[in-house]
């Protein structure tokens, strides 16, 4: 399992989303139009072209964002550099005795130039990749190989399940029918309310950014609370598109603090009310045990461990909930 990791990783990207998708293909297939059926397969393979079009609407809301934000950048970096100069020279003069020489034209200059040298840098980087690369051929192997596994578990899902059960011993079958059952069950709570966690926070940040005069208070607000499933991700990139976005555009440094009030009171509503409240509770986690879960998992496997840390908890509860039953019931307790 360790020497097959890189072999294996895609078989487990596409396990995870057809784990996601296959309830929409149980869905889809039941559909009737008159006599006909939409089947397993048809339903895979729509399933699959949903998927694909929400990573391509992401990346179409999340590039513009970056190149509108650098060409603001570069067309209002004078201004900008003066309002800071006259703020930070007066308290460098007072308090250090340091004058500050910056020619704004020039530092835009510099910018604008080094923007086109990079911009034909990766423009050759892209073409060398395209024309020698045994790289850009496996990445797009990967691709390929995800896709075809997806669309035959998506399809063949249950057909999976079944012949895994087949090989549970006959004596413990119902227990571990229960067992994953309730894990399922656990599971897909959290998928649904991470979701609307996704959604809540991505309404907020966008009123409230808009609330605060923010120009691109709909692109951010939307990029920081889709990328919220992602622990710091989505909170982190959204609050330096804010700064950057609002540095830019208001006239003064003391019109962004809306924006960081924002983010501040975003953060807390996220991570102490909507997350152990919705994801929580469908879960069946206390509020403090989804805290706590966040926090041990964080320390002990780093950032995926936070990543996978309300999942895996509610699967150990899960267990954990049959264990304590049988416990109850056993002689050591009852005598």
């Amino acid at each position: 399992m360790y020497l097959l990791g890189p072999v294996l990783s895609p078989f487990l990207i596409a396990a995870v989303l057809a784990y996601i998708g296959s309830p929409i293909v149980d869905s889809l297939s039941n559909i009737k139009f008159g006599k006909f059926t939409l089947g397993r397969s048809s339903s895979s393979i729509l399933v699959m072209l949903m998927m694909i079009a929400s990573l391509i609407l992401l990346v179409f809301i999340i590039a513009p964002v970056f190149q509108q934000e650098f060409l603001l950048f570069i067309e209002r970096l004078p201004k900008f550099i003066i309002s800071s100069k006259s703020i930070i020279e007066p308290w460098l003069a007072k308090h250090l005795g340091v004058s500050l020489n910056i020619d704004a034209a020039q530092i835009q200059s510099i910018f604008t130039q080094n923007w086109k040298a990079a911009s034909q840098y990766i423009a050759k980087i892209l073409l060398s990749i395209s024309t020698k690369g045994l790289a850009i051929i496996g990445w797009l192997g990967n691709v390929i190989l995800i896709t075809m596994v997806l669309f035959y578990l998506l399809r063949d899902w249950h057909q999976f399940i079944s012949q895994i059960a087949k090989l549970i011993p006959r004596r413990f079958i119902l227990t571990t029918s229960k067992i994953f059952s309730e894990i399922d069950k656990v599971l897909a709570g959290f998928l649904r309310g991470q979701l609307s966690v996704m959604v809540a926070m991505s309404a907020f940040y966008a009123i409230g950014l808009w609330l605060s005069g923010l120009d691109l208070a709909l692109p951010i607000g939307v990029v920081t609370g889709l990328l919220g499933f992602v622990p710091y991700l989505g909170f982190g990139l959204g609050l330096v598109l804010a700064i950057f976005a609002g540095a830019l555009q208001f006239a003064s440094l003391g019109d962004i603090y809306p924006v960081l009030l924002v983010f501040t009171i975003g953060q807390v509503l996220e991570s102490f009310i909507l997350t152990p409240t919705l994801v929580g509770e469908r879960i069946g986690l206390h509020p403090v045990t989804v805290l706590f879960a966040l926090i041990a998992c964080g320390q002990l496997f780093g950032f995926i461990g936070i990543l996978f840390a309300l999942p895996i908890s509610a699967a150990i509860a899960a267990g954990m909930k049959y264990a304590q039953i049988r416990y109850l019931a056993s002689d050591e307790y009852l005598h």
